[in-house]
């Protein structure tokens, strides 16, 4: 392992032994080498186990092994053992290009006052290449307001600060999904994010086991994390406009769908968010 590394590259991984491998191995390839690579193995229970205990006899990375909580979990887990200054994360489906690091690290000698950097994507859905739609354009800069849609920045494709992320309390461990959107909204509330425009990372969709394959209404998570914003003396009186409207819109979508298939459980909760929307 790297002594004093500038980054600490977090990789979590569940029963995900069929792509692990290729994760890894896109992180010990980088360019730049300056990391240490810290896996959490949420409770696999394939072949994750003896995969890594592969790695281990090489002395290439460290293991954490942790019960089945989740993937925001096990990342807050792999940051506590973290070193570095400067932390990354990639999923475990997903593979970083071999100069990811390298380019990331240019940047941040170039634009110092960064403290989140992201990338390009490439996309491959089932295998083959796919073309991203123009609602997923990522940007750099103030990108706040770009960011309440749907998420913008893919964890696999972020550095930054490990004292930016402890400010921000880290991926929160009581959302299931869309952890990462809510992150991002409050650092993006504060903070101008660098940019490469160019692929840092191939990411993979597709597969059954992806969180947003089994959530289906993802924004009931969002509305939760834009709520906070509506009052926020964070943000400008224009991106606080848009977060109100897109609360109300995306409220009334839920609830109309909540509604058609008899499904009350968060109706209340729904309404009395678009009750505040309306008021703000």
């Amino acid at each position: 392992m790297v002594p004093n590394p500038f980054f600490s590259v977090i990789i979590p991984t569940y029963n995900r032994s069929a792509t692990l491998r290729r994760a890894i191995d896109s992180v010990l390839a980088q360019s730049y080498q300056n990391f240490e690579l810290i896996v959490v193995d949420d409770g696999s229970q394939d072949q994750t186990p003896q995969i890594l205990e592969e790695y281990l006899e090489r002395k290439v990375l460290s293991v954490i092994t942790t019960q089945n909580k989740g993937v925001s979990c096990a990342r807050n887990c792999g940051v506590q053992s973290a070193s570095g200054n400067w932390l990354a994360f990639l999923d475990s489906d997903d593979e970083w290009l071999a100069d990811k690091l390298e380019r990331q690290s240019e940047l941040l000698l170039k634009r110092p006052e960064l403290s989140l950097i992201h990338g390009e994507e490439i996309w491959i859905r089932n295998g083959v290449r796919v073309n991203q739609m123009k609602k997923h354009q990522k940007f750099g800069g103030r990108i706040f307001e770009k960011c309440l849609p749907l998420c913008l920045i893919s964890p696999s494709a972020v550095v930054l600060k490990s004292e930016l992320y402890h400010k921000h309390g880290g991926f929160r461990e009581d959302y299931p999904v869309c952890e990462d959107y809510d992150l991002w909204l409050k650092i993006t509330a504060e903070e101008e994010v660098g940019f490469i425009s160019d692929p840092l990372i191939k990411k993979y969709g597709g597969h059954s086991d992806q969180l947003s394959a089994k959530y289906f209404a993802m924004d009931y998570w969002r509305i939760k994390s834009m709520v906070p914003f509506l009052n926020s003396n964070k943000i400008s009186r224009e991106e606080k406009k848009s977060v109100n409207i897109l609360i109300s819109k995306k409220s009334t979508i839920l609830l109309q769908g909540y509604l058609k298939h008899s499904n009350l459980q968060h109706y209340e909760e729904i309404s009395s968010y678009l009750r505040l929307a309306q008021k703000a």
